[in-house]
């Protein structure tokens, strides 16, 4: 039998007739089994790493290539034509927006990976989606929006966090809604053992080959569509490890040509 970091795959036998060398036999075997998955994680995790790193370095060289391009024609003499000047700068400073945004999710993934910090306070769920209408309508633009809120729902939770969540969710759902005939609906209600909280849209749908990975990181249907309006894809993997940190998880429904709805579970805590 040979057996080293690379191949770990062999076992000894477990029944030889004596019984504390069975015993012996069968610890080895387990401590082989554990040592075979510990290895397997850290190969996973570090591919995981090397896409990260990979894409996330796509990610920041895509406006820094626009901003380096606009820098070369002001330095060729465009900074004196009003009109390419003012061009320029609106462009840069739209990269740059971007580019802030996409650094903003990168840390905020890397605290919730190291160790997500709640700060916990008592809150009343139909009260904080209402104190956010205002922003959500200015969001949402001409489109349709309405609230289906049940109202006394409360927990402890993070505020902050449970807001990021909210607003992610719903500019998912502006994203893919048509601006004129959009409709995005907000809902709270709870059953006996969860709070769920729910982003329906009548956008086209997710193909059913994407749902597996929606919640990657920078995983993206519409890649022009995302990159257009600013998107990394960053967005539902911040979503579902904020919940997850509340000890919840967002689930996905999706019919090709009626919409798609994003549902947060929540623990139904006792009061």
């Amino acid at each position: 039998m040979r057996t080293d970091a690379g191949n770990l795959q062999q076992r000894v036998p477990e029944r030889l007739g004596q019984e504390e060398i069975d015993r012996l036999s069968s610890s080895f075997n387990g401590m082989l089994e554990r040592l075979a998955l510990s290895f397997e994680a850290e190969r996973e995790a570090k591919e995981q790493m090397r896409r990260f790193t990979a894409d996330a370095s796509h990610e920041l060289r895509t406006p820094l290539t626009s901003i380096h391009g606009f820098l070369e024609v002001l330095l060729r003499g465009a900074s004196v034509k009003p009109e390419q000047l003012q061009s320029a700068l609106s462009s840069m400073y739209g990269e740059s927006v971007r580019m802030k945004k996409l650094i903003e999710d990168l840390l905020t993934l890397a605290k919730m990976d190291r160790a997500p910090e709640l700060y916990l306070s008592r809150i009343r769920l139909d009260a904080l989606v209402l104190e956010m209408e205002p922003q959500l309508r200015m969001l949402s633009g001409p489109r349709s929006v309405a609230f289906d809120l049940t109202a006394g729902i409360t927990g402890e939770f993070d505020q902050d966090k449970l807001k990021q969540v909210i607003l992610n969710l719903f500019q998912n759902a502006v994203q893919h809604t048509n601006p004129v005939h959009g409709r995005i609906r907000v809902s709270l209600t709870s059953t006996e053992d969860e709070i769920l909280l729910a982003v329906n849209d009548n956008g086209p749908g997710i193909p059913e080959e994407h749902l597996p990975h929606i919640f990657e990181r920078f995983y993206r249907i519409d890649v022009a569509r995302a990159r257009k309006q600013g998107g990394a894809g960053l967005g539902l993997a911040i979503s579902a490890s904020m919940v997850e940190a509340h000890g919840g998880k967002i689930t996905v429904a999706t019919k090709a040509g009626e919409g798609t709805t994003f549902q947060v579970h929540l623990p139904l805590q006792q009061s």
